[in-house]
């Protein structure tokens, strides 16, 4: 099966014959974007705080309106104008006396900044300062609003680029339903709505790609025909590394081509501005803050105090300048990476044993897989393998950085691959995506773009009708549809977005002798009462469970091993059939109205970073009203059967 173009298809450089309603359907989609992003109103319609937003936010408030980086009290205050509420997990940091010495030993150049600043008063924002500095001038201009006109305006530029580098070789109509999908049936437009860098990153990223490969499908005029495109093609990797180092391997393809070309000092010259547009970035957070690393130091984040008086309250509850004891000393959670953290230190063994768990979950994993959430790319993959351009070796290249982009991520932070705070899809993965649009081959049938849409949209369509919900509510996105049939990442119980639910769904406390954490994936279950926890009578459950590794027994810390089995008591006031299974097995009990059952189901345990996580599902077949059955009853949930848990470590 080949995907090369038909008889019909214009030639290498050549314009594609007939006309084309593309130019008239760019303009429709730039109007109904800019439409739409100057009208909504993006604090209400956003559902307000979403993922890092925070910290992007105040920024580019700040730079818009201060013209400058630092956070102070007039940025709370103008914050809490916005929102009507704080700016909840914002990342800070204290700044620095930067000081350079020059010397006459190596390395010549010494960089002394280990001394805090004076000023208490001020602040600065420990997240790159690249995107809000690019979205400052719009926000300026359009106040909250300029956030997503900047998007759409990004969006606009990527499928323009899309659309000409495949209609250099297939047919218009094709490149532009192809570049729609490619971006409309995945989870790119969920990130659009979101008011952080990963969009921009996303966006710089298609863009570099474009300014390089262009060249290789169609013969453009000046600057786009020769070197200049590809040094601004690395200027734009360069500042994306800058924005996450993760990216760094996106540029070897633009060397290795040269090199492969025998062009040896322009594949290092190209390499080499990349490099220097990453290092002035860094120099110009150190000339900012006072240091490089604006993820180091002295950064903290920050949270307000919960709403509820009775719940607990940390003492660093707060903000910083709020009031006149909120000093950087008493608020805050330190969050410094310095030297890297506990994903940067495994064990070889660990490693090995995480990658294997977690390259399945990369692919197709419930929450963050690559399949359910960047479709296209599984059908542009397979599209460029079943054409005459396999071997290609611009397209080899291309996606040999994006295979070497996520190998490493999946090394490194085994435990927070798709990024953590339980983004939607893989939120690192996002920006190494665009590459894979360049492995596409010429179009020649209009099967890949159908399998693309419906690919595409069994997963990514409710996120899409609206995309505010979905980028806010992002545990309610796998509670249904075909993604309940993935697995669910258990090494990344902690970055589940269950983890967000703020009616305590994440990390319930469980049991004793061991205790357990659940995680309810779901609204099939109901957080544990005093005599067990509720299984609805409306679907299948899945609960995710960790065990501890370690407890606390006689003043002294005990290892304590994985659970063999699980020990289910179960009862129901009706006539029921109760199902409990896990990977490794399964029970089914017949229920007769207020008597006990007690039984085991077997379970394999994943040593996850702080403990062994399991997963069972629960089903009961009928369901009753509490309210129905007791006129007294205030209870309208749709009840089925109530269980209770106990993790045994020897066989039963």
């Amino acid at each position: 099966m080949s995907f090369v173009p038909s008889a019909g298809t214009d030639s290498v450089g050549a314009r594609p014959a007939g006309g084309s309603g593309a130019p008239l359907t760019a303009a429709v989609l730039l109007i109904v974007m800019l439409a739409a992003a100057i009208s909504v109103d993006v604090v209400r319609a956003g559902y307000k705080i979403k993922g890092d937003e925070a910290t992007y936010v105040a920024m580019a408030l700040s730079a818009a309106y201060d013209r400058d980086l630092a956070f102070e009290r007039r940025d709370l205050e103008r914050f809490y104008g916005l929102y009507q509420q704080g700016p909840e997990g914002i990342f800070l940091k204290r700044g620095k006396l930067l000081r350079v010495r020059l010397r006459a030993t190596p390395p010549f150049l010494f960089i002394l900044n280990n001394t805090a600043e004076d000023r208490a008063d001020r602040a600065f924002f420990g997240k790159a300062m690249i995107y809000s500095i690019a979205a400052a001038p719009f926000v300026w201009f359009l106040g909250m609003n300029g956030f997503l006109v900047f998007h759409a305006l990004l969006l606009f530029l990527v499928g323009v680029g899309g659309y000409l580098f495949l209609a250099a070789r297939s047919r218009p109509g094709s490149a532009l339903v192809y570049t729609v999908g490619f971006l409309g049936a995945s989870v790119v437009p969920v990130y659009a709505v979101m008011l952080t860098s990963d969009l921009f990153n996303f966006a710089l990223v298609f863009l570099a790609y474009f300014l390089w490969l262009y060249k290789e499908v169609a013969q453009p005029k000046f600057p786009l025909n020769g070197i200049l495109s590809d040094v601004a093609a690395a200027v734009l990797l360069g500042v994306v590394t800058y924005s996450k180092p993760w990216h760094a391997p996106l540029v070897a393809p633009l060397v290795l081509l040269f090199w492969l070309r025998g062009r040896w000092r322009a594949g290092f010259v190209v390499g080499a501005i990349s490099v220097v547009a990453a290092a002035a970035l860094f120099v110009a957070t150190a000339l900012v803050s006072g240091e490089l690393n604006y993820q180091g130091g002295d950064r903290k984040t920050f949270y307000s105090p919960p709403d509820d008086p009775a719940a607990p309250r940390l003492p660093t509850a707060g903000f910083p300048f709020a009031s006149p004891d909120a000093t950087w000393e008493q608020r805050g959670q330190p969050t410094g990476r310095d030297v890297g953290n506990v994903d940067n230190v495994l064990a070889p063994s660990e490693v090995v044993r995480l990658f294997r768990n977690n390259v399945k979950y990369f692919l197709l994993g419930r929450h963050f897989g690559f399949v359910p959430y960047f479709f296209p790319g599984v059908v542009a993959i397979l599209m460029w393998l079943l054409s005459r351009e396999r071997f290609q070796i611009w397209r080899v290249l291309t996606f040999g950085g994006v295979f070497v982009a996520s190998l490493i991520v999946l090394v490194l932070v085994p435990y927070t691959w798709s990024g953590d705070g339980g983004p939607p899809g893989n939120r690192y993965f996002l920006s190494f995506y665009p590459a894979l649009f360049f492995v596409t081959p010429p179009l020649g049938s209009a099967l890949p773009v159908v399998l693309m849409w419906v690919g595409g949209a069994m997963f990514t369509a409710k996120m899409l009708i609206n995309p505010f919900y979905a980028a806010k509510f992002t545990w309610e996105v796998t509670e249904r549809g075909w993604a309940r049939r993935l697995p669910v990442e258990l090494t990344m119980y902690q970055s589940l977005p269950v983890m967000l639910d703020t009616r305590i769904r994440g990390r319930v406390l469980y049991g004793q002798d061991p205790w357990m954490f659940l995680y309810f994936l779901d609204e099939h279950a109901w957080p544990p009462e005093p005599e067990g926890m509720w299984i609805s009578g409306s679907g299948r459950a899945d609960i995710l469970i960790r065990t501890p590794s370690i407890v606390a027994k006689d003043g002294h810390e005990a290892p304590v091993g994985p659970a063999h089995h699980f020990r289910v008591t179960a009862k129901s006031p009706i006539s029921n059939t109760f199902t409990v299974s896990s990977s490794d097995g399964g029970a089914t009990v017949q229920l007769v109205p207020g008597k006990p059952v007690t039984f085991d189901v077997p379970v394999t345990a994943l040593r996850g970073r702080d403990g062994f996580v399991y997963l069972i599902s629960a089903r009961a077949t009928g369901g009753f009203i509490p309210s129905l059955l007791d006129p007294n009853a205030r209870d309208d949930r749709n009840l089925g059967v109530q269980m209770q848990l106990q993790a045994l470590t020897g066989p039963p």
